[in-house]
């Protein structure tokens, strides 16, 4: 009986104890969630003193800029004003407005005085006659200049040579070249000639360039030209410019006269209407319908080994 007894007074304790315990937590709880609340709330009250604070720094500049911006009109007024009495236009006050009016504005903005004792008309002056300007004829309307025609001769091809290559850092099938084309800087070009040439080839050698493309970028680089190949769906060739050539000899078509259009417009779609009569021939020599693509003195421009194929 004892033993039982004393049984009960122990669970009795342990569930005192816990339920103690429950209450201390949770007591603990409430007042964690007081502090986090009352914390909120200050740093929502810093929040609305330092927008207020913004609001009215933000008030003091434009008052400020405001005011220097009425200086500044008055001081152009005053210079205005100086130039027109330089130019021998007396000023006249007007009432009620800020500033000055010119002798003629005023003249002919003045009202003829009338009172009710004055009955008599004022004398009518005789009319000044009317000089009557001569109409000149229209000028005729300029004749719009025909477009010149759609030929390679408007292509900006040019030799070039490749002073840096390298791969292109966000893709894996582009070379990213530098190419001197005898202009004050080299100009950036992207080809995707990865799969088809070796980088070693690339380097340091003579090219044949389109300039006068359009920029475009291509993954985040800009390509201000075109390298010209000689093209299969497996082979790819770059074109070779002839022995002597240097960078910036300018390449032509026998047939063609050679003016290129300042940057190609790509609406026109000149250069697409061009490249399908852009090959090389049985003797693998570049040609536009047929006819040779050259460096003047120095000789054509050729193929490695692909023969009567696209050049692009």
């Amino acid at each position: 009986m004892f033993r039982a007894t004393c049984r009960f007074a122990v669970s009795l304790t342990r569930d005192q104890l816990r339920k103690s315990l429950k209450m201390a937590d949770l007591q603990k709880i409430v007042e964690n969630n007081q502090r986090a609340q009352g914390l909120i709330d200050s740093i929502q009250q810093e929040m609305v003193a330092i927008e207020n604070e913004l609001v009215q720094r933000k008030k003091e500049e434009l008052i400020k800029e405001n005011a220097f911006l009425t200086k500044e009109i008055e001081k152009a007024l005053a210079q205005l004003v100086a130039l027109e009495i330089s130019n021998g236009k007396k000023q006249i006050p007007v009432p009620g407005n800020r500033g000055m009016c010119t002798q003629t504005e005023a003249t002919s903005t003045a009202a003829a005085p009338t009172t009710k004792e004055s009955k008599d008309p004022a004398p009518v002056s005789a009319p000044k006659e009317k000089k009557v300007k001569e109409k000149k004829p229209p000028a005729e309307k300029a004749k719009a200049v025909a477009e010149a025609p759609v030929d390679v001769g408007r292509l900006d091809l040019r030799v070039g040579k490749i002073i840096e290559v390298g791969r292109h850092p966000d893709a894996d099938s582009l070379y990213l070249e530098k190419i001197d084309c005898g202009e004050p800087a080299p100009r950036t070009v992207v080809s995707g000639l990865v799969k088809y040439v070796p980088l070693e080839e690339m380097q340091n050698r003579l090219v044949v360039v389109l300039c006068n493309l359009k920029p475009a970028k291509m993954r985040g680089v800009t390509s201000e030209a075109m390298v010209m190949c000689a093209s299969t769906p497996d082979k790819v060739e770059v074109l070779s410019p002839p022995a002597g050539a240097v960078p910036g000899d300018l390449v032509h078509c026998e047939g063609y006269e050679r003016k290129p259009d300042t940057q190609l417009n790509p609406k026109k779609k000149v250069f697409e209407t061009c490249a399908p009569d852009l090959m090389t021939n049985a003797d693998l020599v570049a040609c536009y319908k047929g006819a040779p693509l050259h460096v003047p003195g120095k000789g054509t421009i050729v193929a490695q080994s692909l023969k009567n194929v696209q050049v692009k």
